[in-house]
């Protein structure tokens, strides 16, 4: 099968595409810089904010994974409208078959975050160009250099004692990276024409705090937490967070917002209709944290003799 995975250079797609080309497909590595991708598979030029340089990408094309967000940017939901549709038209105009779509947990009925409605609301944009969509919610993913691991591993990691406001007791469900990749490969096996909405997650539903703590458990530091009642959406709040956190964790200051903001609700998988394409048991928390550190450690540059 010939696949283009929109979003190759990112945290999942650097996953995603060695596990496709294992798998025995041809891949397309969409990029904004092919120059630059080192990866496996073929680079592509292309940018979901240019409709006209997506013709050329998915030309030929089976199926698409689409894993594009701008939470790095303001008006990222206008931003990622806007790509969505541009990406969905261009697909059904190029005859594919089937787009994969990692999205967000989240109940609709909930007052869901500017991320998380954002996340949801392109489900339906990419279905707009008629190619059926399947969509993968899903909440934290675990693995090294994800931009909400990164947050969580340097809080722990580089402040003693954590003010934890009431976003700590909101319940998530993190997956492993190696399991949303398994996931994601996985619903490759649909082959009918219908358009289906999959929730994932790992082994473990926890709250905020659990995952700080057994992060610090893990690691065999010693963090306190320290309840403060002080909900994080509020603007005081959100403005010390956009401007803190990038400094101890690495992560720009509009992204960390947006995730910031996603706390405040529940991502708990409530509907495992996805066991009956991809079959398998997820790996815990701990396990997931633990792979995590393992990647860290070996990217980390050697030390100089």
């Amino acid at each position: 099968m010939l696949i283009l995975v929109a979003g190759a250079s990112g945290f999942v797609g650097r996953a995603l595409v060695p596990a496709l080309v294992e798998a025995g497909h041809d891949v397309r590595a969409m990029t904004r810089r092919p120059d630059r991708y080192d990866g496996p598979g073929t680079p592509v030029a292309g940018d979901v904010d240019d409709p006209r340089s997506l013709d050329d990408a998915l030309d030929g094309c089976d199926a698409a994974y689409y894993l594009v967000h701008s939470l790095d940017h303001r008006d990222f939901p206008r931003r990622d409208a806007a790509a969505a549709r541009a990406f969905g038209d261009a697909a059904g105009a190029a005859g594919v078959r089937r787009i994969v779509y990692l999205g967000g947990l989240g109940d609709p009925s909930d007052d869901l975050s500017p991320h998380l409605r954002s996340r949801q609301e392109c489900e339906g944009l990419l279905a707009l160009g008629g190619v059926p969509v399947t969509t993968l919610r899903a909440g934290i993913v675990i693995g090294h250099r994800g931009a909400s691991w990164e947050i969580i591993h340097n809080l722990v990691g580089k402040l003693p004692a954590l003010l934890v406001p009431q976003w700590g007791r909101t319940l998530t469900q993190p997956i492993a990276l190696a399991d949303m990749v398994r996931y994601l490969v996985g619903v490759l096996a649909i082959e009918d024409r219908e358009t289906y909405t999959f929730q994932v997650g790992g082994a473990d539903v926890l709250r905020y705090t659990d995952m700080l703590s057994r992060v610090s458990v893990i690691e065999g530091r010693t963090s306190i937490m320290l309840p403060v009642w002080l909900p994080f959406g509020t603007r005081p709040a959100a403005l010390a967070a956009s401007e803190a956190l990038p400094l101890l964790t690495g992560v720009d200051r509009h992204t960390v917002r947006a995730l910031i903001a996603s706390m405040g609700n529940d991502v708990v998988v409530r509907d495992d209709t996805v066991r009956e394409v991809v079959s398998f048991d997820p790996m815990g928390y701990d396990d997931a944290v633990l792979t995590a550190l393992r990647d860290r450690a070996r990217d980390r540059p050697a030390p100089h003799a």
